[in-house]
């Protein structure tokens, strides 16, 4: 009787334990925000991301783009004719892929930024930003309450992200802060501190072209050293052109054009063109 008693407690004592086990593993997952940025989970762990940057309104060349091994694409929109509803059908038209769709706006405007996030965009690239107030309020309406200002609306991102979007929005957004000229590298460190902005990135060809310097000349050289020391100091990423890959502590990098790249595909697949037996049309996609 008495072993049998015995039995007994361990029994419950072995339910019990799992029974807090589960509901600890539970509690976890539901504190625990759903990522599918996988661009800013990336960021987060150390690693360097790159993004194609595209100009196209071609959801093929989008998808094409966005399936070739990039960690995010750069939609550019300041500097493109695109608009926000041939963006939504590019996004829409390549929901799902490996490369996830960050922005550049055409300005740092509520509006602009709320249809942004909107269509899908998890990444908010806000150019020439030469003012703390500017970026802050970019950071607030890129968030929902009560981290930021973004209203709840009409978009697709329910159905790209899921039913609980509103809930994990503010989590997987990636706010980038553009540093293009003297005026911005002079306030480096308190943009990078802003609450909210991941990545800081030294606009190389606009620092050129605000500054009439060059890459290289220690002017320059020395206006990319003041953002990287205040980005590091506000523990954010850096961020900058491809072609910088090897520069110390940069992390995220914007590449060229799909001009760029069709050209050099089609340089490359001419060298390789093989000989012989044609190809089966629509066998090569």
């Amino acid at each position: 009787m008495v072993f049998a008693g015995s039995k007994l407690k361990l029994r419950a004592c072995v339910v019990c334990a799992l029974a807090m086990a589960f509901a600890a593993n539970a509690a976890a997952q539901q504190s625990a925000p759903r990522m599918y940025n996988t661009a800013k989970v990336k960021l987060a762990n150390g690693e360097q991301i790159v993004g194609g940057t595209v100009t196209s309104p071609d959801p093929d060349i989008y998808c094409a783009m966005a399936n070739s091994g990039f960690d995010y694409l750069w939609i550019e929109m300041q500097h493109s004719p695109l608009t926000y509803q041939e963006v939504a059908r590019m996004i829409w038209a390549c929901r799902g892929a490996p490369a996830v769709p960050f922005i550049r706006v055409p300005d740092s405007t509520p509006g602009d930024i709320q249809k942004a996030t909107d269509i899908g965009a998890l990444g908010i690239i806000i150019p020439l930003v030469d003012s703390v107030e500017e970026i802050r309020s970019a950071v607030e309406y890129t968030m929902y309450p009560p981290q930021g200002k973004r209203s709840l609306g009409n978009g697709q991102y329910g159905a790209l992200y899921g039913n609980q979007y509103r809930q994990t929005a503010n989590d997987n957004m990636v706010v980038v802060a553009m540093i293009e000229s003297p005026a911005g590298v002079a306030l480096a460190d308190e943009i990078a501190g802003v609450p909210g902005v991941d990545v800081v990135f030294a606009a190389s060809t606009d620092l050129g072209s605000f500054s009439g310097m060059r890459q290289g000349q220690p002017d320059y050289e020395a206006m990319v050293t003041t953002i990287h020391d205040a980005t590091l100091a506000a523990g954010r990423r850096l961020g900058g052109p491809l072609a910088w890959r090897d520069r110390k502590d940069f992390t995220f990098f914007q590449a060229p054009t799909e001009s760029n790249f069709i050209r050099l595909g089609v340089e490359a697949a001419l060298k390789a063109a093989p000989a012989g037996q044609a190809p089966i049309e629509g066998a090569e996609r």
